[in-house]
């Protein structure tokens, strides 16, 4: 049985969704938790494509898909977010929604939410995959707290944010963003896509989570927290791996995932022919690579 239509919770006095898709003959397997990337109009609705093949294959591990706070149907509060908020939210949908422990699947930097939800409650996350995560040298070095803070009081927080908002959701801007930082193949930002970020941008609330990640309030050093992770995990980065930030811009693919599986303690992994959003651009071989993974050790 598959739902498709958002279901909510309550955590802290705010709405949050998620959907849960959970295949016939699921009922023994662990789950897999969904953290999708933060951008203009993204929210769950990333990981459609992914759910679609991992029922279409006859995957057994069902899968929640939640809509961080800030995201999608759920609450948008005016706020700057630290990663920590979205890992106690998760933390919560774990503990009293799915109530038993899960495979976390994260995007891109949404790396910093995993690491700290690990932290949290590490009896209650038995396995860990990483869809294009950053330059290793992004991970493990931390950006200026009060640079942060400049850059959401007097940038970001204020009119002149509004007004960059309203341009970065045009889907003339969308387009060209995917292209010149996302994908391998500017055919693949297809009509769907854009259609779907376009949507989840409507609502001009959905820039505050946005901007606390362009301000940079997940910028840590996580070398320590990840040299702890003792949970399987699985790296895939794209062999066109690119770097947003310019910091790190020298790292190649092959260096990337060599740091990561160096630094890493249970980890394997291996390169894919995308660039920086995997799950959605070569979502059959992400599949089958997480199928295996999943499949092998648990």
């Amino acid at each position: 049985m598959t739902s498709s239509n958002p279901k909510f919770y309550t955590w802290k006095n705010f709405r949050c969704a998620y959907q849960v898709h959970t295949p016939q003959d699921a009922e023994d397997n662990l789950p897999l938790l969904l953290i999708h990337p933060i951008g203009v109009g993204l929210s769950g609705n990333f990981w459609q494509r992914f759910t679609d093949v991992w029922l279409a294959t006859g995957q057994k591990q069902p899968l929640y898909n939640p809509d961080l706070l800030g995201c999608g149907a759920s609450d948008m509060p005016s706020v700057a977010y630290d990663p920590s908020d979205w890992a106690e939210q998760l933390q919560y949908l774990v503990e009293t929604v799915i109530k038993k422990p899960v495979i976390v699947v994260v995007q891109g930097a949404l790396l910093a939410v995993a690491i700290s939800l690990i932290e949290k409650c590490p009896q209650l996350i038995k396995g860990l995959v990483l869809a294009g995560p950053p330059g290793w040298q992004i991970m493990t070095k931390a950006s200026n707290p009060q640079q942060q803070k400049l850059l959401w009081n007097l940038l970001f927080n204020s009119p002149l944010g509004r007004a960059f908002y309203q341009y970065a959701r045009r889907r003339q801007f969308i387009e060209s963003f995917s292209i010149r930082q996302l994908f391998a193949d500017a055919e693949t930002v297809d009509n769907q896509w854009l259609d779907e970020l376009e949507k989840g941008a409507v609502n001009p609330k959905s820039r505050y989570a946005v901007f606390s990640f362009l301000a940079g309030f997940w910028r840590k050093d996580y070398a320590e927290s990840m040299g702890k992770i003792t949970q399987p995990t699985l790296v895939l980065i794209g062999e066109k791996a690119s770097n947003i930030s310019r910091s790190g811009i020298k790292e190649k693919p092959e260096e990337r995932l060599e740091l990561y599986l160096k630094n890493l303690p249970n980890s394997q992994g291996y390169l894919l022919p995308g660039r920086n959003v995997l799950p959605y651009e070569l979502t059959k071989e992400f599949v089958a690579a997480v199928a295996k993974f999943v499949n092998f050790n648990y």
